[in-house]
C-alpha cells in the first residue's frame, strides 16, 4: 500500500544527520527546553526574515491556546475561523477559554472566505484565526484590513503550511502572532509531537514562555496561571535538521503536484487551485470527485493509500454539532466535505510509487 504520507521516509532521507542530532542531545545530559530549543527557536524565526521570535512549545493545539492567551483573550471572546479545519484548530480555541465561531471557505482555495468573515463579525468578536489549510496560503491582505477595520486580532493557523509565502512574504509572518504544528507528518515535523509559535513581539515571546511554564517569572514563581506546553530537546534537534531541507522537500511535494495536475487535467476531478503569486506548501494533494467514496474504494483495492482529509467538518462531529455559532450556515464547506479525497503526498514518494497513483485513478475513469 502506498501510504498518503510517511514519516519514516523523512527520517530515512535525512538519518546520518538525524542520527548525530539525537546522539548529541542524549551525550549533553539536557533533555528540556535547552540549547537545542534554544537554537532552534532562533533559526526557525530567522527562516521567516528578520525582527522575528519564536517559542518552541508541545505542540500545535497548545501553540494555538497560548497566542489567544497571550493576548489576554478568554471567556466570552469569540474568534472566527473555518470549520474546514482540524480539530485541534478548534480545540485549541476553546483550550484558551475562547468561543469558536464558524465561517465558510472559498469554493476554489478552500480557505477561509474573507466575505465570510465579516458576515459572522459580532460584538463578542475579538480574534480571526484564517488557517492556510493543505499548505494553501489564505487571503491574508484581505483578512489585515478586515482585521484592521474592526479592530481584531489575527492569528495564522499555519500548522499545514511550513514555508507557504504570497509575494514571496512567508504565512505566519502577516499577523503579530502565529502557531505551527510540527507533527510527525507535517511538512517540517518531528518523530513526536511538538509545535512552534512566531511572534513579532519580543514582549509577547517572553510571556509565551512564561505561560507554558506554569506563569513562571525568573524565580519560578507562577504570576500567572499557565500549562506545561514545552519541546523537548530531542525533537528540538530533529527539527533543526528538519527546516535545513524544508525549502527542498517543498519544492519536491509541489513537483509532484505538478506532474498530478497534468496527468489529471482532463478527468472528470476538480484539482488544487494555485495562485501565481503564492507559493503552496503542497502538504496535502486533495481534489474533489462526485464519485469520491467509489474512487476512494477503488484506490485502496488497488494499493493506493488515498484518504479523506477530514472525513468530517468539525461542526459536523458529534462533540461540536449545534453549538457553535456560524456551524448552520457553511454550505461550501458541506459541498466540499461530500467529494474530497486525499491522494499520496510526500517528498520521499517515488517515481514508481507516483505512475502507480497516476494509472490507477485514470483507470478508474
Amino acid at each position: 500500500m502506498i501510504p498518503f504520507s510517511d514519516p519514516s521516509a523523512s527520517y530515512k532521507a535525512h538519518k546520518i544527520e538525524v542520527d548525530e542530532a539525537i546522539q548529541r542531545v542524549l551525550d549533553s545530559g539536557w533533555y528540556v527546553l535547552g540549547k537545542e530549543v534554544n537554537a532552534f527557536e532562533e533559526e526557525f524565526a530567522s527562516f521567516h526574515g528578520e525582527n522575528l521570535h519564536s517559542v518552541g512549545v508541545a505542540n500545535g493545539t497548545d501553540a494555538i491556546a497560548l497566542c489567544l492567551r497571550s493576548l489576554e483573550l478568554g471567556h466570552g471572546d469569540e474568534v472566527i475561523t473555518a470549520s474546514h479545519t482540524a480539530v485541534a484548530t478548534i480545540a485549541g480555541i476553546e483550550q484558551a477559554g475562547c468561543t469558536p465561531v464558524f465561517a465558510d471557505i472559498d469554493p476554489v482555495f478552500r480557505c477561509i472566505n474573507p466575505q465570510s468573515i465579516e458576515d459572522r463579525i459580532g460584538p463578542k468578536t475579538r480574534a480571526i484565526m484564517p488557517v492556510h489549510i493543505y499548505g494553501q496560503p489564505a487571503e491574508m491582505c484581505k483578512i489585515m484590513k478586515i482585521a484592521k477595520a474592526h479592530n481584531l486580532e489575527v492569528i495564522e493557523d499555519c500548522s499545514q503550511a511550513h514555508g507557504a509565502e504570497i509575494n514571496g512574504q512567508k504565512v505566519g509572518t502577516f499577523a503579530n502572532l502565529s502557531a505551527f504544528s510540527c507533527y510527525p507528518t507535517k511538512n517540517l515535523g518531528g518523530t513526536g509531537d511538538g509545535g512552534v509559535i512566531l511572534c513579532r513581539s519580543f514582549k509577547l515571546a517572553e510571556k509565551i514562555k512564561s505561560l507554558q511554564q506554569y506563569g513562571w517569572n525568573e524565580y519560578r514563581e507562577s504570576i500567572s496561571t499557565g500549562y506545561n506546553s514545552r519541546l523537548d530537546e530531542l525533537q528540538a534537534a530533529i527539527l533543526r535538521i528538519k527546516l535545513k531541507h524544508l525549502c527542498n522537500d517543498n519544492e519536491k511535494r509541489r513537483l509532484i503536484a505538478q506532474r498530478y495536475n497534468h496527468d489529471f487535467k482532463n478527468l472528470p476531478i476538480t484539482l488544487p487551485t494555485q495562485k501565481t503569486n503564492e507559493l503552496h506548501a503542497m502538504h496535502l494533494y486533495v481534489i474533489q470527485c462526485e464519485k469520491r467514496n467509489e474512487l476512494l474504494k477503488h484506490l485502496r483495492s488497488k494499493g493506493v493509500g488515498a484518504s479523506l482529509h477530514y472525513p468530517l467538518a468539525v461542526h459536523q462531529h458529534a462533540a461540536y454539532t449545534n453549538r457553535i455559532r456560524g456551524g448552520d450556515d457553511l454550505p461550501v464547506t458541506e459541498q466540499f466535505y461530500q467529494k474530497n479525497l486525499t491522494l499520496p503526498m510526500f517528498p520521499e514518494l517515488t517515481d514508481y510509487c507516483i505512475e502507480k497513483v497516476i494509472s490507477n485513478v485514470q483507470k478508474f475513469f
